[in-house]
């Protein structure tokens, strides 16, 4: 094919992309944001999709913006967790309750899939995850991010994101699960590594450190370009270990965030700041259409009960575990009233980038079809619709919800 002819239909997916990411909002603010941006993005990736109206397809170059839309997604959740708060009494307890919602899940898949324990590992993985990537906007938009409430959805996000990613790399894949371990220790000590010695060189050298953080905030934007290059570098080593770079994206901002707060942390807020207008300006957006767009909507319909069977699944094996811990064993998040525990449940039983990316490793070693895919995928866009609008209602002060009727 032509280079000009390949370079059009590039530039013409990505203008109905970009119109469907500048429609997205202005749908969310007409309907109050009941209905959040995600969603909305989402639902226009799959009109305008090859499943649809066939106006944007995802071409080579879109599939790449859509990786690094994934990557900035993870990066910004990774950054929004406080690794203190994951080793305190709530982190915890947020890590024993994901491994019992893991043990539920996958023996859910055993008693749905005839036994086959790698589709079993899908469907509890998948069914298991919270999207903390995805509640982040809908957390801030509803300003409750940092209250008891915000905080505890953090800390089972943290765990409900990096768990399933850990887990996907040690039960989808052909390596043995000895030689997975041990490849999931050498990405941890090379992504220490990785962020360690620039963090080290710019301590040890003070006059480095002020010329970067001087120029961070002039055309060289260095700061950033700095999170940007630790990002895709550890995404990269995830790519040739083989591991889902999630894994990578996530871990960048951990690791960046940590070492942010022991030596700079008035850069902290700056630095997300920066990454959330070009994460969210563009390959975020990017992220979720294309997501849509995979979408064929007419299949997932013909498997209804399918879809509504794995929704019931992942209020089963996530929510309710999460809300029965709250309810009935001290967890030290802080909540005390009943609607803030079901609204805790709620949220972290909200899945979806997770749930993407383990259905597309399923699907395409053949493990479940595309159109069971399709079915998970859209059980995580209901979960994305309902759950943080009933969680936000749920956990509103009587004079919060008379103010928003009035």
């Amino acid at each position: 094919m032509h280079e000009s002819t390949i370079l059009i239909e590039n530039l013409l997916s990505m203008w109905w992309i970009a119109a469907a990411a500048v429609l997205a909002p202005v749908l969310a603010l007409l309907t109050r944001r009941t209905i959040p941006d995600v969603v909305w993005l989402l639902v226009l990736g799959m009109v305008i999709g090859p499943h649809a109206l066939g106006l944007a397809d995802s071409t080579e170059a879109v599939a790449f913006l859509r990786e690094l839309g994934l990557g900035f997604l993870f990066l910004l959740a990774g950054f929004e967790v406080n690794t203190s708060d994951m080793r305190s009494r709530a982190g915890r307890s947020a890590a024993l309750t994901w491994l019992l919602c893991v043990g539920l899940g996958v023996g859910a898949g055993l008693l749905i899939a005839g036994g086959d324990w790698q589709i079993a590992a899908v469907l509890g993985i998948a069914a298991t995850s919270t999207a903390l990537g995805t509640l982040l906007p809908i957390l801030k938009d509803s300003g409750v991010l940092g209250a008891p409430l915000g905080k505890a959805t953090m800390i089972h996000g943290a765990f409900g994101e990096l768990l399933p990613v850990v887990a996907m790399s040690l039960l989808l894949t052909t390596r043995a699960t000895l030689q997975a371990a041990a490849v999931l220790v050498l990405f941890a000590v090379l992504a220490v590594v990785i962020v360690a010695v620039p963090a080290r060189l710019f301590r040890k050298v003070p006059l480095l450190g002020r010329a970067f953080a001087a120029a961070s905030d002039s055309t060289m934007q260095t700061i950033v370009r700095i999170t940007v290059w630790v990002m895709i570098s550890l995404m990269l080593l995830t790519a040739v270990l083989e591991l889902d770079v999630a894994l990578g994206a996530f871990a960048a901002g951990l690791l960046l965030h940590a070492a942010l707060r022991g030596g700079a942390p008035e850069h902290v807020e700056e630095i997300m700041h920066k990454v959330e207008v070009l994460g969210f300006g563009l390959l975020i957006p990017v992220f979720f259409l294309t997501s849509g767009m995979s979408i064929d909507v007419i299949a997932v319909l013909g498997v209804w009960p399918l879809l509504l069977g794995f929704v019931g699944m992942i209020v089963v094996v996530r929510g309710l575990p999460v809300l029965a811990r709250e309810l009935w064993t001290p967890t030290g998040s802080g909540l005390e009233t009943p609607r803030e525990k079901v609204a805790l449940g709620l949220y972290a039983a909200t899945g979806l980038p997770i749930i993407v990316a383990v259905t597309q490793i399923a699907a395409s070693s053949g493990l479940i079809s595309v159109t069971v895919a399709s079915a998970m995928v859209t059980g995580g866009a209901i979960t994305v619709l309902v759950f943080p609008l009933l969680a936000s209602r749920l956990s509103r002060s009587p004079e919060e919800a008379g103010r928003a009727q009035s």
